[in-house]
């Protein structure tokens, strides 16, 4: 049977893309998952907008993925008995996509993910992303040890789903002039996604689990065909090593101003490691994701972005923002990369001011 998720920052944006789903199906069962203080979860199901079973439990460890693994996985189990579609309210900050691995995990084949919705108030969503707290310090979730940001949050929902549903605040005029903003910010960062901006014009995407884990590998770089002003997107392809010094000064201007910056890095002071890197408002992070596949592909390989000398080495940089200089951003990138000089010195030691901790020698350029 058919199981629609929908996930959230917040309960309201949940809840209102959860009536308009239910308005469109009105045989589907809908369940509501909400984690307290303290363990506590309240399951709420309803069908048609009647109340059908109200339950309060309390889990030993009260984090989200207990939560999902121990409450949403068997109560949709137990509804897809019924024979009826399945609409699945996650509590707000739990990741669709650790939802839909537990679903898959815990069910197998006994449901289809039809849809994967995020739920968001477009308004909202900028000052969300650049939120510097975390989920727990804004209210977001009850669990303390939750060290995500609202915007890690978001920005991941919006890679891995393939639908957002934009939910206006009930209580509170929005502004049409940041509305708009917001709406075209969700295009600019999912443009994969069908976005329905009023619950009257419902439309879903299709899940493909494949293509969505493939938009959230880390160093992964897609960007949409056309830009929604005023945001942009710029992706700078740099063909020799960075110095790891000259980059992490130019990181910081890289970052400013960047609604999400992403792609990953081929730094000098750890040559054969495929490093990484995002940054989701104000916090930026590097990861080191193992060797390049060059290092295990001794046969150069025909491939889009294959170099004949490097492979696929190089660092590839996304940057979206509302005031992104693709001059600037080649510029900076340009005097971050290492000099023929530097290049012909092989076993010269790099600093590593990013901690990196790679041992392979320096890449030399061979002379053809």
């Amino acid at each position: 049977m058919q199981v629609t998720v929908v996930s959230s920052l917040d309960v309201f944006s949940r809840q209102a893309a959860c009536a308009a789903l239910a308005a469109e199906f009105p045989v589907a069962l809908v369940v509501f998952h909400d984690l307290l203080e303290d363990g506590m979860v309240i399951r709420r199901v309803y069908r048609e907008g009647r109340l059908l079973e109200r339950e309060v439990s309390t889990l030993e460890h009260g984090c989200l993925s207990c939560t999902v693994r121990l409450d949403v996985v068997p109560t949709v189990g137990r509804l897809l008995e019924s024979g009826s579609p399945v609409i699945v309210g996650l509590p707000p900050a739990v990741a669709s996509s650790a939802a839909v691995h537990a679903l898959l995990r815990g069910l197998g084949d006994s449901l289809t993910i039809d849809s994967v919705v995020l739920a968001c108030a477009p308004d909202a969503l900028e000052d969300q992303i650049w939120d510097h707290h975390t989920l727990f310090e804004s209210g977001f979730t009850p669990v303390p040890e939750d060290d995500r940001t609202p915007g890690e949050f978001l920005v991941g929902e919006l890679s891995f789903n393939d639908t957002v549903l934009l939910a206006d605040p009930a209580l509170v005029p929005v502004d049409p002039a940041e509305r708009l903003r917001g709406v075209n910010l969700v295009r600019e960062l999912a443009p994969h996604a069908v976005v329905t901006e009023s619950a009257r014009e419902l439309r879903t995407g299709r899940h493909n689990l494949a293509e969505a884990m493939a938009r959230t590998v880390p160093g992964s770089v897609r960007a949409p065909a056309e830009s929604s002003s005023p945001f942009s997107t710029v992706v700078q392809r740099i063909e020799r090593p960075l110095h790891p010094e000259r980059f992490r000064h130019a990181l910081a201007t890289l970052a400013e101003g960047s609604c999400w910056l992403r792609g990953r890095l081929w730094v000098a002071s750890a040559p054969g490691c495929r490093i990484a890197v995002q940054g989701i408002g104000p916090r930026i992070w590097l990861e080191n994701t193992g060797p390049w596949q060059a290092a295990r592909t001794p046969v150069p390989l025909t491939v889009r972005g294959w170099h004949p000398e490097f492979g696929d080495r190089g660092t590839v940089l996304a940057i979206t923002g509302d005031d992104v200089d693709a001059a600037e951003i080649t510029a900076l990138l340009a005097e971050c990369e290492l000099t023929e000089e530097e290049m012909a010195s092989g076993s010269r030691a790099f600093p590593d001011p990013f901690d990196l901790n790679e041992a392979t020698e320096t890449p030399q350029r061979s002379n053809s």
